[in-house]
C-alpha cells in the first residue's frame, strides 16, 4: 500500500517539513520567520501547556503576565545579557503611522523617546518588578511563571525548530541564598526531564552546559538534549542559576534576619513550541506523525466506512454509541479524548489524514462491524507489518472494558521505549584524541551520527575559545555534561590534561 507521505526519513528536512505540512501542524506565515500554528498543531501545544503548568504549580509557582515591550535601558542594565541577544532583538522605535508623499511610514513627530524591545525573554522586566515586590527575608522565596510569546529575529527558520516569533513558558524566581537557588534550578531540570520522559514520549540527558554555551547572564546554565532521527541533538528546555548578577544590575535586595541588606539569587527557566518539533523528529515516519497518547489532541479517532451509504444511520448510531462509551473512560488522570469524524469525504482519506496526523488510535466502522458487535481498529505506533496496513478485530464490548486504556498506555510506553533505545545506542564512549572525532563525524551532513561522549578538562576563557573553533570545523557543539558521571576520566581529549568530567559532543539544531 503507498505511503501517506510521498517522501521518506532518507532527506530528514525534507520529510520534516512534510509531517508539519501533511500533518495540518502550521503553515508559514507572511511575516518571515514567524509561523501559524494550525489547530491540530496548537491542540497540541494545549496538551503540553496543560500538564506542564500543572507540574509547574504543584511545585509552588504562581502565573502572572508581563508586558511584551521591554525599555531598552531595561536591558542595557545587565552587559552580558544584552550581549547574547543584541543580533536577535526586534524594536520599536514609534508609536504612530502618518501618510508621507503617498506612503504610509512612522510619523518623524511620533518617535519614541526611549525604543523598546519586544520580549526575547523577561529577566529584565521581570526583575525591576521583583525589585519592588521583595523587601524582605519574609517575601522570598518568590516563585512566579508567565505563557507569553517572544521574538528573537532568526535568519534560519523553521517551523516550530526556530521561529522569529515562538510560544513559550518561562519561570522566574527568587531566593535568599545561593544554596536555595541552586536547588531551585536543578528541581525545574528535572520537571523538565520527567515531563518529556513521561509525557512527550521523549528520552534526553539531563546536564549542565559549558562556560561558552550559558545563557547571558547566567552563572550556571542546565539543559535537556534529546536525541532526533538524525542523530542531531535537540535543546529541548533549559534552567539557569543567576546567582545575584540580574539582581545587582536591578537593585533586587531584601533585608536579611540580622537587618541587614543582601542580593537576591534569582533563577530563569523554559520550554518553548519548539518541543512539537522535538516531538515531531522524536516519533515520526514515512507515514508522518506519530503523537504520544498523552499530548494527541484525539486519543481514538472513530471513522464510518459509509463507502455508497454516506446517511447510513445504523452505521452512525453504532458509532455515536461507541464514541459516547469511549468519552467516559479515563486515562493519564483525564477522560479519553475521542472523536466521530463525520466530515464528507471519502472514508480512505479520511483514515490516511489521521494517520499523518498521528492520532493513536484510529477505528473504522463499516456495517458488518455495527451489525455483529465488532470494531476494527489501527495502533498508529505499530502502522504497517511490511507494506500491509495492520488492522485488528474485536469484539466492541472488549475495547471499551479491557482495551481502550490499555492500549494508550501501550502507545505511550512503545514510543518511549523505541526512543530510548535510539539513543542509548547511538551515544559512542572511548575515543580519546581528536583523529577519532574526525573519523566518527566524517561524510555528509545527511547521514546519521549519533553523539560522542568524552572526556575533557573543563578549560575555560581561551582555551575554550579554542575547543570551540575546533569543534566548529565539524559543526560539532558541546551538547552539556551529564548529571550522571563516572567516578574516573580519561584524559581531557583536547588538552591531554587530567579530565574532571564527560561532555556530550554532537551535531545540533
Amino acid at each position: 500500500m503507498q505511503r501517506a507521505l510521498d517522501i521518506n526519513r532518507s532527506r530528514f528536512a525534507d520529510w520534516y517539513q512534510a509531517v508539519v505540512r501533511d500533518a495540518d501542524m502550521a503553515e508559514t506565515s507572511p511575516v518571515r520567520g514567524a509561523m501559524v500554528i494550525k489547530p491540530w498543531g496548537y491542540g497540541v501545544w494545549e496538551q503540553i501547556q496543560q500538564e506542564l503548568d500543572r507540574r509547574i504549580k504543584a511545585t509552588g509557582h504562581e502565573n502572572c503576565y508581563f508586558p511584551m515591550f521591554i525599555p531598552l535601558s531595561f536591558i542595557a542594565k545587565e552587559a552580558e545579557h544584552v550581549e547574547g541577544f543584541a543580533k536577535e532583538m526586534a524594536i520599536v522605535t514609534h508609536h504612530r503611522l502618518k501618510m508621507i508623499d503617498g506612503k504610509l511610514q512612522p510619523d518623524p513627530e511620533a518617535k519614541l523617546e526611549e525604543p523598546l524591545v519586544v520580549r526575547p525573554t523577561s529577566e529584565t522586566i521581570i526583575g525591576d518588578a521583583f525589585a519592588r515586590w521583595i523587601k524582605s527575608h519574609r517575601d522570598l522565596p518568590l516563585l512566579i511563571n508567565q505563557w507569553a510569546n517572544v521574538v528573537r529575529w532568526e535568519m534560519r527558520p523553521r517551523l516550530f525548530l526556530r521561529t522569529t516569533e515562538f510560544l513559550w513558558q518561562e519561570g522566574h524566581t527568587a531566593h535568599a541564598t545561593e544554596a536555595e537557588a541552586v536547588e531551585e534550578t536543578r528541581k525545574m531540570l528535572e520537571v523538565y526531564r520527567s515531563f518529556a520522559e513521561d509525557v512527550l514520549a521523549m528520552p534526553v540527558v539531563a546536564g549542565e552546559k559549558p562556560e561558552n554555551e550559558r545563557f547571558p547572564g547566567a552563572v550556571n546554565t542546565y539543559s535537556i538534549e534529546a536525541m532526533m532521527q538524525d542523530g542531531k541533538a535537540l535543546q529541548a528546555g533549559t534552567s539557569h542559576f543567576l546567582g545575584t548578577h540580574f539582581a545587582e544590575a536591578q537593585s533586587i535586595k531584601f533585608q536579611n534576619d540580622a537587618g541587614g541588606m543582601d542580593f537576591c539569587n534569582t533563577t530563569s527557566w523554559g520550554v518553548s513550541t519548539r518541543l512539537i518539533g522535538g516531538v515531531i523528529m522524536t516519533h515520526g515516519d514515512d507515514d508522518g506523525l506519530r503523537l504520544p497518547p498523552a499530548i494527541a489532541p484525539r486519543q481514538i479517532v472513530v471513522v464510518p466506512m459509509l463507502r455508497d451509504k454516506p446517511e447510513d444511520t445504523e452505521v452512525l448510531a453504532y458509532c455515536e454509541s461507541l464514541v459516547e462509551a469511549l468519552g467516559k473512560l479515563s486515562v493519564f488522570g483525564q477522560r479519553v479524548r475521542v472523536l466521530l469524524d463525520l466530515k464528507k469525504i471519502k472514508s480512505a482519506e479520511k483514515r490516511w489524514n489521521w494517520v499523518r496526523r498521528g492520532a493513536p488510535i484510529i477505528i473504522e466502522i463499516g456495517p458488518r462491524d455495527a451489525a455483529g458487535g465488532n470494531i476494527t481498529y489501527m495502533r498508529r505506533d505499530t502502522l504497517r507489518d511490511g507494506d500491509k496496513v495492520r488492522s485488528i478485530a474485536v469484539g466492541r464490548q472488549e475495547f471499551i472494558e479491557e482495551k481502550a486504556v490499555q492500549l494508550l498506555a501501550e502507545i505511550q510506553h512503545s514510543l518511549y521505549s523505541e526512543a530510548k533505545a535510539r539513543l542509548d545506542a547511538n551515544i559512542k564512549s572511548g575515543v580519546t584524541d581528536w583523529a577519532g572525532v574526525e573519523s566518527y563525524f566524517s561524510g555528509s551532513d545527511e547521514e546519521f551520527k549519533g553523539w560522542l561522549r568524552i572526556s575533557w578538562s573543563k578549560p575555560s576563557g581561551a582555551d575554550l575559545e579554542k575547543v570551540d573553533a575546533r569543534l566548529k570545523t565539524l559543526k560539532l557543539t558541546i551538547r552539556n555534561a551529564p548529571s550522571q558521571q563516572p567516578d574516573t576520566f580519561a584524559p581531557c581529549l583536547f588538552t591531554g590534561k587530567p579530565g574532571v568530567e564527560e561532555i556530550l559532543i554532537a551535531r545540533a539544531y
